[in-house]
């Protein structure tokens, strides 16, 4: 591990789409000996911060390969790292622009639905695209929506709840000033807020590699983890005040509601068969941050809710996921194929 190389990180194979202000729309090609499996694309949407390959974070523990693997079609947004420019982009953008333009254009080359995953914040972003769609008489073609670990309820992440009386008293007020200033927050704040988050794993890690010498995929895992944290990307200014005054400070999302664009985009309008995913070690969106949903999505003919061992990255990806996320994954798209 000293000399690198332990993690095998190439990327499974893919190709263009479409390309422009929305981001990049990728489709992976097909594994050689694998049948196609019957039903509809999988489209993967990264949440703002992460790399996309957080879905392909290395070979032998990566969503992507898994997918494929199962014959599955496998479509993927790429956000690409944010600038200064793109400071005045908001929510909306996403919830509104991105998730539709990129499901429509999945379902158009691979349709005529799509199966809709989304890991933390772009889990929330997913849910609220299919609400918005449905309210406004333009249901997206989407056949199944996947949330994994995404916090709808944020007084129930521990390092959040003791700061929530200071921002509603304060209003955000220094913090507003400060990203409104410098127009972002930056990756590498980024990156330090979710090390700091997981700062008993930073304080173990010596001995957990010293402990884990003999096992070659622990190790390629601890290797691939500490790359993507490298590769963090930075949140548009205006997203992060949103995320900060209706999601931190109000808790908005947590009553099923949250306004955007003018408009008051409801849970309860989600008409699609549902699948939550809590990770058990997760302090980032604990299980009752999670699970909070599965009593707002009154409008979904399913919602379905399991918990997987791992903390927030892991429960994607973590080699546990293998075992539990992925294949109740593959369950869950199989009954609703």
């Amino acid at each position: 591990m000293a000399r690198g190389g332990v993690a095998d990180l190439r990327r499974m194979p893919r190709e263009l789409v479409d390309d422009g202000p929305r981001g990049a729309l990728y489709r992976y090609l097909p594994m050689s000996g694998v049948t196609p499996a019957s039903g509809e694309p999988v489209l993967l949407v990264p949440p703002l911060g992460a790399p996309d390959f957080a879905y392909d974070l290395r070979r032998g523990c990566s969503l992507v390969e898994h997918l494929l693997s199962e014959g599955r079609l496998v479509y993927l947004i790429d956000h690409g790292p944010k600038s200064f420019a793109d400071r005045r982009l908001g929510m909306e953008h996403w919830v509104d622009d991105v998730v539709p333009w990129a499901a429509r254009l999945t379902a158009e080359d691979a349709g005529p639905d799509v199966h809709l995953v989304g890991w933390s914040l772009a889990g929330i972003f997913c849910s609220l695209a299919v609400a918005a769609g449905a309210q406004a008489g333009e249901p997206l073609p989407v056949r199944t929506l996947t949330m994994i670990g995404s916090p709808v309820d944020v007084s129930a992440v521990p390092f959040v709840a003791p700061l929530r009386p200071l921002a509603v008293a304060t209003g955000g007020r220094g913090l507003s000033t400060v990203y409104r200033a410098i127009g972002s927050f930056p990756a590498p704040v980024v990156s330090a807020a979710f090390q700091l988050v997981a700062v008993d794993k930073l304080v173990t890690k010596p001995l957990t590699v010293l402990s884990q010498l003999d096992d070659r995929d622990a190790l390629a895992q601890i290797e691939a983890v500490e790359y993507l944290m490298r590769n963090m990307h930075g949140y548009p200014g205006r997203v992060f005040g949103q995320i900060f005054h209706l999601m931190l400070r109000r808790n908005d999302l947590a009553d099923g509601e949250l306004s955007l664009g003018g408009r008051a985009i409801r849970l309860a309008a989600v008409q699609v068969p549902v699948f939550v995913v809590g990770g058990r070690g997760d302090v980032i969106a604990p299980l009752p941050a999670v699970q909070k949903v599965l009593g707002l999505l009154t409008g979904a003919p399913e919602v379905r809710f399991t918990t997987a061992p791992g903390g927030h990255l892991g429960v994607l990806t973590g080699r546990g996921a293998r075992t539990t996320t992925w294949s109740a994954l593959d369950e869950f798209l199989a009954d609703h194929g």
